[in-house]
């Protein structure tokens, strides 16, 4: 067939010598028209060997002629390999500028149409010879719009676990990540295309993490065998080695120098601490106030809004850093807000973790009240999660908010967020009572006595008892934050005596004080020690214990005669395990029947046999 091919062609040759061709319309309709692909494909092979010639007039008529039949679109096209490898082979061969121009086009117009057989053909020949081909991937380069077009393809390919929508499954030759990387590598590395680079570079920056990311934390789960790549192409270091071409042909390569200086390119190839690696290099782009922040941000944020993107943990690790920059902050709007909301739903603890860190750096930047607003329910909704380490983050972000946020703009979620503590001030956990009890601090501070409206002002009254009890708390930390409190408490309440006496009296007399001052809200009081006779703490349990008969002996028999589950709280404690406790809850019976204050028909103690008094 070639041979026939090679009559036809040096016919159709020599009507291009006379430097006049009839009919233009009719060489293209043959070419074609009337043959194969495999014919068309003999063509051009038989053409640019006529262009190796050293007759001046064959390589000028057989470049000509390539011109025209290729000058509108590349039809289908067969033996696409080894064109390839005969313009790899033969490129230097080739020295007339007109011919040079052609061949130019041929692999430009190949690698649009048949991508994947180009760059696997090319990676080929490089792999066996283990020497680099860069001659056609600077022809490739030099063509804008096809730059553009096969960086596009490459893209995809990174990333084939997220299949495009709407892009149908392929039948022919794919080439996988690991060769759509070294592709990328290979065109970064002409500098030609500098300018079209920074358009992709938020796009290849994040695909090239993310294909780093799913190689350390994933494993290559490519068959390297299908894909003829040998065995000396290590994908983790390819991709490491893409990225930082990337920076540096973009302007940042101070960055990737910084960023080798702290480690931070081994942190990203250790699956133990791969998002400290990511952490870093995010930082980094904000300490250096990287351009293409905000673009790489809003990239982000289109990729969370698929409930199921595969690498969405690497993606919040890194854009977590990046709202630290207030021009990324400043550009997080209501459609952002409503994605990372539905991702709190996702319920996934490192998730979960990384959106309260967000809403912390939120709070920080002190202009975002309207997006903190939206966040505020599920932040609050995360307090009762199963798992402890997402609460523990929880009330780090609440005492971040209760700092940073003011009473004008966020009045109706402090209120709430005080309702919300009350609960976690009797936790077993030490950190979880200590970190509840700091973010209730942080909160008073920023209340005013003019502030002190319903239902804030119940709210406040009613953690009174609560703030005394825990001067006694079995952790120091609560304690201190405790006392400072009571003096908050009862300088907006306006109560200067009892604020005196809150710094520098001890538990015993501060409740009679309180009692005494505040009499009329005796029965309240009473309630407030029900929950705490109930505390996992044996001091807390103590207090109350004490404070509540203390009360019994104050009510008059109106107030009295509702008070029987008091009563039954009180007995139960005498069999508590605490000796303390059990020894007071029977001295606190013998009392309250000595002065007539047990309601008819209720027992004091397994051991005492005296009938109740009736109250007079």
């Amino acid at each position: 067939m070639k041979q026939k091919t090679e009559v036809i062609l040096k016919d159709l040759q020599k009507h291009f010598r006379g430097g006049w061709f009839a009919n233009i319309q009719s060489l293209t309709m043959f070419f074609r028209k009337y043959l194969t692909p495999e014919e068309r494909a003999d063509v051009i092979m038989v053409s640019m060997e006529a262009m190796t010639s050293a007759n001046r007039h064959d390589v000028c008529a057989a470049s000509k002629m390539l011109k025209m039949t290729l000058k509108y679109s590349m039809p289908e096209i067969g033996k696409v390999p080894e064109i390839i490898q005969y313009i790899c082979h033969n490129m230097n061969s080739i020295t007339e500028t007109t011919a040079q121009g052609t061949i130019k086009r041929i692999l430009y117009l190949l690698a649009q149409t048949y991508t994947n057989e180009v760059i696997l053909t090319l990676f080929e020949m490089e792999d066996q010879s283990q020497r680099g081909v860069h001659k056609p991937w600077e022809i490739l380069a030099s063509f804008p719009k096809g730059y553009e077009v096969i960086m596009e393809f490459l893209l995809q390919k990174m990333t084939p676990h997220q299949k495009p929508k709407g892009q149908e499954p392929s039948h022919g030759i794919e080439i996988s990540p690991l060769i759509a990387t070294r592709a990328i590598h290979e065109l970064l590395l002409e500098p030609s295309r500098r300018m079209e680079v920074q358009t992709f570079f938020s796009s290849l920056f994040m695909a090239l993490l993310f294909r780093i990311s799913f190689l350390v934390l994933e494993g290559d789960t490519e068959n390297q065998d299908q894909q003829r790549v040998t065995e000396w192409v290590d994908p983790v270091s390819s991709s490491m080695e893409a990225l930082k071409t990337l920076m540096r042909s973009t302007g940042y390569g101070d960055y990737v120098s910084y960023v080798q200086k702290l480690g931070g390119w081994e942190l990203l190839t250790s699956p133990e601490r791969h998002y400290e690696g990511v952490t870093l290099l995010a930082r980094t782009m904000v300490i250096k106030n990287c351009w293409h922040n905000r673009p790489i941000f809003s990239l982000i944020i289109r990729m969370l809004q698929e409930q199921d993107y595969t690498n969405h943990l690497p993606a919040f690790v890194f854009m977590t850093e990046l709202l630290r920059c207030s021009g990324v902050a400043a550009v997080v709007d209501e459609g952002a807000i409503r994605i990372l909301a539905d991702w709190f739903q996702y319920e996934e603890p490192a998730t979960v973790k990384l959106l309260l860190q967000v809403v912390g750096i939120f709070a920080k930047h002190g202009n975002m009240v309207r997006q903190l607003h939206m966040l505020q329910p599920y932040v609050l909704n995360c307090c009762y999660s199963l798992d402890s380490d997402i609460v523990m983050e929880t009330f780090t972000v609440l005492k971040c908010l209760a700092e940073h946020l003011s009473w004008q703009h966020s009045s109706s979620f402090f209120v709430q967020l005080t309702f919300t503590l009350g609960p976690f001030f009797e936790k077993e956990s030490e950190h979880l009572r200590l970190a509840a009890f700091e973010t209730y601090r942080a909160l008073l501070a920023k209340v005013k006595r003019r502030m002190l409206v319903f239902p804030l002002r119940h709210q406040v009254l009613n953690l009174i008892v609560l703030l005394v009890a825990h001067l006694e708390d079995v952790n120091v930390s609560v304690a201190q934050i405790c006392r400072p409190a009571l003096c908050h408490t009862a300088a907006i309440l306006g109560w200067s005596r009892l604020k005196v006496i809150f710094a520098e009296k001890d538990v015993w007399t501060i409740l009679r004080a309180l009692l005494e001052q505040e009499a009329e809200k005796a029965p309240w009081f009473l309630k407030q020690c029900m929950p705490l006779l109930k505390s996992p703490q044996a001091p807390i349990r103590q207090t109350a214990v004490r404070f509540a008969g203390q009360i019994i002996q104050t009510l008059d028999a109106e107030e009295a005669s509702d008070i029987e589950e008091v009563y039954t709280a009180l007995r139960s404690l005498q069999e508590d395990p605490d000796p303390t406790v059990s020894c007071l809850a029977t001295q606190t019976f013998y009392i309250l029947e000595a002065k007539d204050k047990l309601p008819v028909g209720t027992p004091t103690s397994c051991f005492c046999g005296r009938r109740p008094r009736k109250i007079s």
